[in-house]
């Protein structure tokens, strides 16, 4: 067992937008069993939002990992930077190259987690990923091996700061949205193409359920805005268009605002989860068991009859994209309107709950006073 509390942690981590929100849990479990640890987290300037404003951490360092700092002499000066911090306890969450150099080249008291194989003769204590986990409990069982117990987690978390928030609400009042609209979002992007639904039948959702009197609104970023433009031009109603408006924290804090999110699987799905926005989510070439959304309040839809797969991996060229092209409008309106249906009757459940409870109470002092 690792000894964590009253420790000074640096968690590294140097992947995607979907990958560091997945991380979240892990931040919050490790911060229950270190309670007064002083933990920091290096992770990629561009996606500082998804931890900036996390009350579990500490301090937070980014590198430029494709910009000024995609360089060997940049890495090597990052590593100098935070072996002056005189860590304690290093954890590295996956084996990415720069990451690992970084952590090999940090001088620190305990160097724990995953690494390149390359790199792994640095290691004191190596936990390898179990790979056939979700991958937010993969990162979690980094934890369990180092001697951790409880591994709860209030799920995925992103904690947009203030001006987040602010920055939401002034668009919103831009676009005349009140308190009585009910807003469904659509996030149409990935950076993988073939994890991409057609956006000609996003259009077709989008027009059905303004057609039933929701607003409908289109995130994503700015490699995303020519897509958007193809899937509006398809529409005859007219949505909203967020899309490159946006940074991480100003997106999570929007995305709150909806009732559903209807999207591919990427990056901003997991952020609609972290703001705890039920999902529609089409999966195609990626296995939902392993990166699938993290909630129960979510719905996958999947190619009917199924597609054999992608035996070569997600990334890999098709001429068909069977798993997305199979999958119809129909399966993904009646997916959303499961989980529209289930949010009007969750009120209901509840009093219903409540009565029941009060009808029990009620029996008995009834019943003790016979």
């Amino acid at each position: 067992m690792v000894e964590l509390n009253g420790k000074k942690i640096l968690v590294t981590f140097l992947m995607h937008l979907g990958d560091l929100t997945l991380t979240t849990p892990f931040i919050h479990a490790l911060r229950k069993a270190a309670p007064d640890a002083h933990i920091t987290m290096l992770v990629d300037e561009k996606l500082k939002d998804v931890v900036l404003f996390n009350p579990y951490l500490d301090e937070v360092v980014t590198i430029d990992k494709k910009g000024r700092d995609n360089s060997i002499l940049s890495l090597w000066a990052c590593s100098r930077h935070l072996s002056k911090l005189d860590f304690d306890v290093l954890i590295n969450l996956h084996p990415n190259e720069r990451c690992s150099f970084i952590d090999a080249m940090t001088s620190v008291k305990l160097r724990t987690g995953t690494t390149h194989k390359i790199f792994k003769w640095f290691w004191d204590v190596f936990t390898p990923l179990d790979r056939s986990m979700h991958a937010a409990d993969m990162y979690l069982d980094v934890l369990q091996q180092l001697g951790v117990q409880d591994l709860s987690s209030n799920g995925l978390e992103i904690f947009p700061g203030e001006e987040h928030f602010l920055e939401a609400e002034l668009f919103w009042q831009e676009q005349n949205i009140t308190d009585q609209d009910k807003l469904i979002g659509f996030n149409i992007g990935s950076a993988v193409p073939t994890k991409r639904w057609p956006p000609e039948r996003f259009a077709e959702v989008a027009d059905i359920f303004a057609a039933k009197g929701y607003k409908t609104v289109f995130f994503g970023g700015p490699m995303d805005e020519e897509m958007v433009a193809e899937a509006t031009g398809y529409m005859q109603t007219r949505p909203i268009i967020a899309t490159g408006h946006f940074a991480i924290g100003g997106l999570a804090a929007a995305m709150r605002r909806c009732c559903l999110i209807i999207t591919n699987d990427s990056g901003p799905m997991h952020v609609a989860i972290s703001q705890k926005v039920p999902i529609v989510a089409m999966y195609g070439p990626s296995n939902p068991k392993l990166y699938g959304p993290y909630t129960k309040d979510a719905v996958i839809v999947t190619a009917q009859p199924p597609c054999q797969g992608c035996a070569d991996g997600m990334k890999h060229s098709c001429d068909d994209l069977q798993c997305m092209s199979r999958m119809t409008v129909e399966q993904v309106v009646a997916a959303a309107e499961k989980m529209l249906l289930a949010q009007f009757y969750a009120p209901l459940n509840f009093f219903m709950g409540k009565a029941l409870v009060y009808e029990v109470v009620l029996f008995c002092i009834l019943y003790k006073a016979l």
